[in-house]
């Protein structure tokens, strides 16, 4: 009895499991159909604005900075500017494209998805409305998101980074270009185009089929077995959709890997100009085939090694960077990363509940705002930062213009966070909530890989040094005022200047750095969309604490600066 009663259970399971998945599949299908359309013009039209429409400023800035920069001399310079045309023209083609395929998938897949999504739900009586309703407006209003983000990068981030590249200090190491290197360089570009994209396309179309099958078997596998994802019976529907949409997952990683084989053909002029040399940037063009072909039979677990010929073209001088790639492998090379299709790992995937343990990106962005916000509000109470400076931020049209919001709050408050780490003995970042962050648990993204070491190392070096009470509050004042000494010296916060001057300027280069990685995380996507918010929380903040006449004349200036930006 308790075996047939056990079988019905099986059964009914099965049963529901179909059911969900069919319903998943055709309620997906239709609001992507309904939905789609809408959220996709919104993010082609609206990205296509913004790329059309910043292009002639774009070309100006750019212009503008490699004439005024001192980094280069004379030739280069020249070199560059004959350059500009064919870069802006490749901007104009990958981008244009990018965002017609990246509109497409997201205003039909984005619902899609959603309506597996809502499976995860625990209440069973939600779970229908979830999947009928999610997806719909927030897919309208994600694709209005997507169009703030771009924005912000082309409007605000690119102008940043012509404007540091501008004003940076004069290197000693002044980058220079001999006339006789120029044909070179032309040569090679085009030779790494001639040669690279073919033979990328060759190499990811031919494995395709094999990334294709394995997937498929793994997933199968994970099943069959009931691991990785299937685990949990309410997000088989999901991983269902996955097995599904694989070969669209195959598709995008082969155009992936033709869109990043352009960039890789013409870095072979970077490494004729680096390396001075003609021959080695031939030796570049070549052993970039090899690299690839090695990188993605590690992927895909093919036979080790490659039938491509792999010459070096870097000095053996120890300048070689080495990295791992994920299996164990390493590559020399200063490219910053090897070429790869964007392929995700045929390995054994975690559960769900494995994964809930991993702290999210979106935790951590969630996390930080908080942060800021939480600072700020005590900054303003004790009067070290006023309305006044909310105001300045909001109508600036870059950071730099108001340097102690846009960039001071969010590194005094970072300080704040590795003074916490050091205090509470953590081998990573304590952030709020008890949130730690480490080399276990951290997001798996491209982003976070290139500040987290680099903020582990500086929470190292703080601690090293074992900074006295008045020493942490002078660090305080530089990272939240900068250069401005007025404002310096205008709060009161019983800091004091060590006399061992070597202590001295140990405390100046950390706050220097600190200000360096605010400044580039000002840069990064989504950022100023939220800090936005966080400022505008502040100015809200501002406002209960005075009359409320002024309050709404503020509030009035800040919506104008709002429609400015």
């Amino acid at each position: 009895m308790d075996a047939t009663n056990c079988m019905q259970a099986s059964w009914l399971k099965v049963v529901y499991v179909v059911f969900a998945f069919c319903s998943a599949l055709f309620l997906g299908a239709l609001k992507g159909l309904l939905v789609g359309p809408i959220a996709a013009l919104i993010l082609i039209i609206g990205n296509l604005g913004v790329i059309l429409g910043l292009l002639p400023p774009h070309i100006a800035w750019t212009v503008y900075t490699i004439i005024r920069t001192d980094r280069c001399d004379a030739p280069l310079k020249v070199a560059i500017l004959i350059a500009l045309p064919a870069l802006f023209g490749i901007w104009l083609a990958l981008s244009i494209a990018g965002t017609v395929i990246v509109g497409v998938c997201y205003g039909f897949f984005t619902p899609w998805v959603s309506s597996f999504e809502a499976f995860r739900h625990d209440n069973e009586s939600k779970r229908f409305f979830h999947c009928v309703v999610d997806g719909t407006l927030d897919t309208v209003k994600g694709s209005c998101t997507v169009v703030r983000d771009f924005y912000d990068l082309c409007f605000h981030s690119y102008p940043l980074y012509l404007k540091e590249l501008r004003e940076s200090p004069v290197s000693n190491e002044l980058r220079t270009l001999r006339l006789i290197h120029v044909p070179g360089l032309i040569i090679v570009g085009l030779l790494g185009l001639i040669v690279d994209i073919p033979f990328f396309t060759i190499i990811a179309i031919v494995k395709s089929p094999y990334m294709l099958f394995k997937g498929w078997f793994r997933l199968t596998h994970d099943l069959i077995s009931r691991e990785g994802p299937f685990l949990e019976t309410a997000c088989i529907p999901i991983a269902g959709l996955t097995i599904l949409l694989w070969p669209i997952v195959v598709i995008g990683s082969v155009l992936m890997a033709i869109f990043s084989s352009f960039f890789i053909g013409l870095h072979g002029s970077v490494v004729v100009y680096q390396e001075r040399s003609f021959k080695r940037g031939v030796a570049y063009v070549i052993a970039m085939v090899a690299e690839f072909d090695e990188y993605t039979n590690d992927w895909l677990y093919l036979r080790e090694g490659t039938i491509f010929p792999k010459p070096s073209y870097r000095k053996k001088n120890g300048s070689e960077i080495e990295y791992s790639v994920g299996l164990g492998r390493k590559f020399g090379s200063t490219t910053g990363e090897p070429p790869a299709m964007l392929m995700p790992s045929l390995a054994r995937s975690v559960s769900v509940r494995e994964a809930i343990r991993e702290v999210r990106m979106v935790q951590v962005w969630t996390n930080m705002m908080r942060s800021y916000e939480i600072r700020g509000k005590e900054l303003l109470d004790a009067e070290v930062i006023t309305s006044l400076d909310l105001l300045e931020w909001l109508k600036a049209k870059s950071g730099n213009e108001a340097a102690i919001i846009g960039v001071g709050l969010p590194c005094f408050s970072f300080l704040q966070t590795l003074l916490f780490s050091i205090r509470s003995g953590s081998d990573g970042l304590l952030m709020l909530d008890d949130v730690e962050i480490n080399h276990l648990n951290r997001p798996k993204d491209k982003i976070l890989d290139w500040f987290f070491n680099p903020i582990l190392v500086l929470k190292e070096q703080i601690r090293v040094i074992n900074l006295e009470d008045s020493e942490v509050k002078l660090l305080e004042k530089m990272v939240l005022f900068g250069s401005n000494a007025q404002r310096m010296d205008a709060w009161d916060n019983a800091s004091s200047v060590p006399q061992d001057s070597l202590r001295a300027a140990q405390i100046e280069g950390i706050s220097r750095r600190m200000i360096g990685m605010g400044r580039s995380i000002s840069k990064l996507p989504t950022y100023r969309r939220r800090y936005r918010q966080v400022v505008k929380d502040l100015m809200a903040h501002a406002c209960d604490k005075q009359d409320i006449g002024r309050c709404n004349s503020m509030r009035s200036t800040s919506s104008h600066a709002h429609e400015q930006v």
